[in-house]
Formats: C-alpha cells, sequence, structure tokens
C-alpha cells in the first residue's frame, strides 16, 4: 500500500513566512515537500537563474535569516551556515519546471492551491473590511444624533436662578451692631 505524501493546506500554510512584504517559502521546507536534498534544489536554481528574477527568488541577509532562526527556533548550532533562498509564489510555480519528480509536481499543485486561497481570504477579508467602513461612515451620523440626544436627556437644561423670597441674609451684606 503505498502512502500518499501529498502536504495538505494546512501543512503548506504553516510554512508561509512574510519577508520582505512578500509571502514566501523556504528552500529547505520546499525540499522537503518535494522530497528532494536542499543542496539539490538550491543547486538547480543557481543552474536555471535566468527563471528566477529577484521577485520570484531571493536570499535572506544575514539580519533576515537571524530574525527568521530567533523566530522557528533553528539551532546555531549545526545546521545551515548560509542564509536560505526563499521563493514567492511566482518561484514556486517556477520550480516545479526546474524538479522533474512526481512528488514535486503533486506537492506544487497543493502550494499553489494554498496561495491561491490565501491570496482569495485575504480579498475576502479586505472587502469586509470596505463594506464595515461604508457602514460606519453611513451610520456614524445618525448615531451621533442619538448620542446627543441622549446627553439632551441626561442633562437638561438649567432653569435660570430663581430669586429667594423673603427676608433673608445676604452674606454679602455688612452685620449690624
Amino acid at each position: 500500500m503505498v502512502q500518499d505524501l501529498t502536504p495538505t493546506a494546512s501543512q503548506v500554510e504553516e510554512l508561509i513566512y512574510l519577508i520582505r512584504g512578500e509571502k514566501v517559502m523556504l528552500d529547505k521546507d520546499l525540499a522537503a515537500l518535494y522530497r528532494v536534498d536542499t543542496r539539490a534544489l538550491v543547486q538547480a536554481v543557481k543552474r536555471n537563474s535566468e527563471r528566477f528574477p529577484e521577485d520570484f527568488c531571493f536570499q535572506l541577509s544575514n539580519q533576515e535569516f537571524a530574525s527568521l532562526r530567533s523566530q522557528i527556533v533553528i539551532s546555531n548550532r549545526g545546521g545551515r551556515r548560509i542564509a536560505p533562498y526563499v521563493f514567492t509564489e511566482q518561484g514556486v510555480a517556477i520550480l516545479s519546471g526546474v524538479l522533474h519528480s512526481s512528488a514535486a509536481i503533486q506537492a506544487n499543485v497543493e502550494i499553489m492551491r494554498t496561495f491561491v486561497r490565501l491570496r482569495k481570504f485575504i480579498a475576502a477579508n479586505n472587502e469586509l473590511a470596505k463594506k464595515l467602513d461604508n457602514l460606519e461612515k453611513r451610520y456614524d451620523s445618525q448615531f451621533k444624533l442619538v448620542f446627543d440626544a441622549i446627553r439632551e436627556i441626561m442633562n437638561p437644561a438649567q432653569p435660570p436662578a430663581r430669586r429667594t423670597i423673603g427676608f433673608g441674609r445676604n452674606s454679602e451684606t455688612e452685620r449690624l451692631p
């Protein structure tokens, strides 16, 4: 019985990071999904560098690598010595043309579906945010009237000061001896 090792959408989503304002995946994660060695993946990218412009694939700076290391708890000892390459959605799509294994193709299909799902989710949330802003703008003036009316009820206008009737002592008058 052959076990299906195609990644699920939730597994892929956990491997997507936001770096330089781009949703990207690390070379080591893609290599694991494609069931190839990270070194082989990077080598294939370098051999086909014309297919991977900077907006498809880039290597992290040392500072970005250090920050990422602290976020995902990568050991400073052992492990990687050089900053990883990261791939945007377009770079991942190009990888399927560079890596020809059936595992790479299956994994790539699921990765692309996940990127599309994330894009739709973000678009839906942006649309919802716009609708809320419009509702807030439309009903803001109506609620202002309600709040003003409530404030008037709570603080009615003070009636004019009434004079006291009768004889009383005025504190400002002098005392008679």
